[in-house]
């Protein structure tokens, strides 16, 4: 079933959803495309939430020695981490054709997180075009909403379901599915007020947040965490965003991934580049989106909003 579409034997990148229902058809699926790969004795990353990585390790048996696992409920906590990862991976293998299978969305997500992974699914198409991989990401049809299996039709030109491979009608660019992941972002329960900022008061920006995470749950590491993520949010404001910007912070209660806080950074920039932050930034870079960058690493989950009228981050920390 999926040896056809995700050989990647034309040296084009392949990218195919598989659609899988219960854990007989996921080990058939998963565990055929990671089998034909190491026969082919090529490299095979399998990044998947934790339950369904036992399972496949414990289906491949020896094989799986040969396979290099990740945990995505870690790795891809914040979507905005995975794809650097994804890339990371076939970099490693330069030259080599690299297997990827890559699950970002499974049930339990929360729907910010879920139109975060969506994004992540349709610029991995931009990231990767040209490449000899494939990245084969399998959706759970009978535990996720329609919904998210619908957009899943939308950003993998592949499908693969009831043994059969697809072009996928529904297939769609990468720049109409991240605008319509740009939903409005919620209004804080109670509201929170705002901090306005310019030049000369980044300390000023930092030490609000350091004092507002102390009255919190967070603990003193996820503080600094915090902190050191708002301070790059500032920054780049300052520096990109026309030198002024505005911060608010609110507390959680056990939404989403969990208890914690949300800083929000509002100002006049603009994103240009919708991978920006999603890739390792190069070393001899002079701006190479390093504050992005770290404040994905750093954080539970990164919300972006571009418009005309400016640009808006809403970074999550929680407090495990």
């Amino acid at each position: 079933m999926i040896n056809s579409p995700a050989s990647g034997a034309s040296g084009a990148f392949v990218h195919p959803a598989l659609f899988y229902r219960g854990q007989a058809d996921y080990l058939a699926g998963v565990g055929g495309f990671v089998r034909s790969a190491l026969a082919a004795d090529e490299p095979v990353l399998v990044a998947v939430p934790g339950p369904r990585l036992d399972a496949l390790r414990e289906d491949l048996g020896v094989a799986a020695t040969g396979v290099t696992w990740t945990d995505m409920t870690h790795l891809g906590r914040n979507p905005g981490r995975i794809l650097a990862a994804l890339q990371d991976f076939a970099d490693r293998h330069a030259g080599r054709p690299a297997r990827i299978v890559g699950e970002p969305i499974w049930p339990g997500r929360s729907r910010a997180e879920v139109l975060e992974a969506t994004r992540h699914e349709a610029l991995i198409n931009t990231a990767f075009a040209g490449r000899r991989a494939t990245i084969l990401c399998p959706y759970d049809v009978l535990g996720l909403p329609a919904a998210v299996v619908s957009d899943a039709r939308r950003t993998h030109p592949t499908l693969l379901e009831d043994d059969k491979a697809l072009l996928s009608p529904d297939y769609a660019d990468a720049s109409s599915v991240c605008a319509d992941c740009d939903a409005p972002l919620p209004e804080p329960d109670g509201g929170a007020p705002w901090l306005a900022y310019t030049h000369g008061q980044l300390s000023e920006v930092r030490a609000y947040a350091e004092a507002f995470a102390r009255g919190t749950a967070l603990s003193a590491v996820r503080r600094g965490d915090l902190v050191l993520a708002v301070g790059e949010a500032a920054a780049n404001s300052l520096a990109h965003g026309g030198g002024s910007g505005a911060i608010r912070l609110w507390s959680t209660a056990g939404s989403g991934a969990g208890a914690g806080v949300v800083a929000e950074i509002r100002d006049g920039g603009h994103l240009a580049d919708p991978l920006a932050g999603r890739r390792r930034p190069a070393l001899a870079s002079a701006d190479g989106g390093r504050g992005l960058w770290m404040i994905h690493q750093l954080c539970d989950l990164v919300e972006i909003r571009a418009s005309d009228g400016g640009l808006t981050l809403r970074l999550h920390m929680t407090t495990c």
